[in-house]
């Protein structure tokens, strides 16, 4: 049967179970329960096997600012720029990063390294120096490369860049084509680690570099996030503008970007912070809600002092029309369509 217009429900039979309330309680006669301490009480049972709070920055972060766009073009244009993604022992976000480009009009070619034999691995160095060189774009997925071993993550991949015919090969990419760099989480980890951000070449770091340290949490996090666009300095984020706020997927167990305030500082000022956590408003916070690893300044992001060269926590890639759309937010980041317009 249809059900009776709003003005004749009353004349239905029924009977009234409770009424919503702007206050965030569950009350009846004689009894009124706070949501938050209900809530509380039942996160608490398993509080500590899986911790969902950890200790925060102190403070609150400010946002930063930077609206100065390089302008910065290769010498040479190209309608359909290659991508060379490298797939490392652990990496697992390869096809999904291939998808995002293609989508955004690049050509992308994924590449296995072998390193179950030394010839193995010799051979991959020299695939991969050789395909460095015939592309425009140089991508570094995601994934747990070497499990993460030895002694933290993206340092299998760093060694591998740190290899003298695959250190010619990206310097020369970025130095004398101006080509492009991008690395996502893993990839962040190993763009780090081999001094590419924020130095913008390949150096050995030390402890007044900038790093990523396990979270605060202790432990892996996957979720989504909400992050907002700090700088429209690099090409990465030519579609973008200051202020706008994207929710983005993270999978990681060692993102808190951390450095010496000096560092920090520099990096604002010289607009190399591409982006900050923030909630839902777009405010940068040190809240675990908001900034789920504990990152300094909030920062998920940063790039090269030129900005052709950029690294982030967030999974940009993992985004679709039916992905997560149980999620409020806006989760297409036009990050791939601004490393292929550079070269438009």
């Amino acid at each position: 049967m249809e059900v009776a217009a709003a003005a004749d429900l009353g004349s239905l039979p029924h009977r009234v179970l409770g009424q919503t309330t702007a206050a965030a309680t569950i009350a009846w006669p004689g009894t009124s329960l706070s949501v938050d301490a209900l809530l509380t009480k039942h996160e608490a049972v398993l509080e500590s096997v899986f911790p969902t709070k950890a200790s925060e920055p102190p403070g609150t972060p400010a946002p930063i600012t930077f609206t100065v766009r390089a302008g910065l073009k290769p010498k040479l244009r190209v309608a359909k720029p290659r991508v060379i993604i490298p797939v490392f022992p652990g990496s697992n976000c390869e096809y999904d990063t291939a998808r995002a480009f293609r989508l955004a009009g690049a050509e992308p070619e994924i590449l296995v390294l072998r390193n179950l034999d030394a010839a193995g691995l010799a051979e991959s160095l020299k695939a991969f120096a050789e395909a460095i060189s015939r592309s425009q774009i140089l991508m570094i997925p995601g994934g747990f490369s070497a499990g993460d071993e030895p002694d933290g993550s993206g340092k299998f991949i760093a060694a591998i860049i740190k290899s003298p015919i695959v250190r010619d090969a990206v310097m020369e990419l970025l130095k004398s084509r101006d080509g492009l760099a991008l690395g996502i989480c893993n990839g962040f980890q190993a763009l780090i680690k081999t001094g590419l951000v924020p130095f913008g070449e390949i150096r050995d770091v030390d402890a007044s570099a900038p790093t990523l340290f396990h979270n605060r949490i202790a432990r892996h996090i996957s979720r989504y996030a909400h992050t907002r666009v700090a700088s429209v300095k690099s090409p990465w984020l030519a579609r973008m503008e200051v202020g706008q706020v994207h929710t983005i997927p993270l999978s990681h167990g060692e993102g808190r970007f951390t450095a010496p305030a000096a560092v920090i500082a520099d990096l604002v000022k010289n607009g190399q912070v591409a982006f900050q956590y923030c909630d839902a408003a777009g405010a940068p916070s040190n809240a675990i809600e908001f900034n789920p690893n504990g990152s300094l300044e909030a920062i998920e992001g940063i790039t090269s002092p030129c900005g052709r060269v950029l690294g982030k926590m967030g999974h940009s890639e993992r985004t679709g029309a039916n992905v997560a759309k149980n999620i409020p937010g806006n989760k297409h980041q036009p990050l791939f369509q601004g490393g292929v317009d550079y070269f438009a």
